[in-house]
């Protein structure tokens, strides 16, 4: 009888082995999380245009990397496509949508409006819905450096100044660049032009070389331009008329060394990566961010191409120019506070 009972027991125990083999083959993989998806709507002048777009390309590529996330980029050629681009990519349920540039922000403010449940973030806009991360620069705090540079630079006491679209975030600039100009030396004036008031203006460079060479003939020794890829037409009229220049969003003095004394750097990349790494995460806030020289969002370029523009002396200027920024000692001007009042 005791024999009997073992048999059982032990041919149940057989059966019920079996039938976990069966059901949990040992070729069934767990179930991974799903890939982030990522759209990317770059502004007019493309990744391409070594500026503004082809940080925010760098930062997604740097994130699709690093954070095994899926990126799926559009270079826009009008700017009246910007919102059914953001439409699509909502309706094919990207996770995130980052649009890139002022541009997109009324067409944002309607699709974020229509999905609700889905992620969006724009560089330098606002747009107040709580799915969407507005991302904004201090460009007048590195403006504002570049231009006490300039102004330390110049043999003339006449510097320049070109912006691309004539718009209240270029303007943004122009003071803060004045403003630093004026810090080193209350003596030099500052020669401002504009390219134009359209998207054109962005993506222009025999314009702005006309406009550059204008400015270097009336005096300027060092011009600062903020204006995309129409940039490159002011390096170009720096070396033809031996003269120099400072770049904008990207560090840009591989272009013309020698020639090009600094570049405003606006971390557009760090920023998009930071974004597409909390969505990963988990952790996508709405709300403004400001990114700025406390956060390391703004700064000036230092690099093999412009030691000779950059001496200690100088170095340590600019430093403490910064260090008082910071602190608040200096009240950098804003354009965007002074047009409010």
């Amino acid at each position: 009888m005791w024999r009997v009972g073992l048999w059982v027991c032990s041919f149940t125990t057989v059966v019920l082995f079996a039938v976990v083999l069966v059901a949990v083959p040992a070729n069934v993989v767990p179930a991974q999380p799903p890939i982030v998806r990522v759209g990317l709507i770059l502004d007019r002048g493309g990744k391409n245009d070594n500026s503004f777009n082809s940080a925010a390309y760098k930062g997604a590529m740097k994130a699709k990397r690093e954070l095994g996330v899926y990126v799926k980029y559009i270079e826009a050629t009008d700017i009246m496509s910007f919102e059914s681009m953001q439409r699509a990519l909502a309706k094919k349920h990207f996770d995130l949508i980052i649009g890139i540039g002022f541009s997109q922000v009324d067409g944002m403010t309607r699709v974020a409006k229509e999905f609700p449940h889905t992620h969006f973030a724009i560089v330098d806009g606002k747009v107040d819905l709580p799915n969407v991360k507005s991302i904004m620069f201090e460009e007048q705090e590195g403006s504002y450096l570049v231009g006490a540079l300039a102004a330390r630079s110049s043999k003339t006491h006449v510097v320049g100044f070109i912006g691309g679209m004539d718009i209240p975030l270029i303007r943004r600039f122009e003071k803060g660049y004045i403003a630093g100009v004026h810090k080193y030396s209350k003596n030099t004036r500052v020669l401002t032009e504009y390219i134009g008031i359209t998207g054109e203006a962005w993506n222009n460079p025999s314009k702005a070389k006309e406009i550059a060479l204008t400015l270097y003939n009336e005096g300027a020794d060092v011009i600062f331009v903020a204006a995309g890829a129409s940039g490159t037409g002011v390096f170009d009229a720096a070396e033809e008329s031996d003269h120099y220049a400072i770049g904008v969003d990207s560090d840009q003095d591989w272009m013309k060394p020698g020639y090009i004394i600094t570049s405003l750097v606006k971390r557009v990349d760090t920023a998009v990566y930071s974004a597409i790494r909390e969505q990963k995460e988990g952790k996508f806030r709405g709300g403004e961010e400001w990114w700025g020289l406390k956060n390391g969002g703004i700064d000036y370029a230092r690099d093999q191409y412009n030691k000779k523009f950059l001496d200690t002396p100088t170095v340590d200027y600019l430093e403490q120019l910064k260090r008082d920024i910071i602190s608040g000692k200096i009240i950098v001007p804003d354009y965007y506070k002074m047009k409010a009042k």
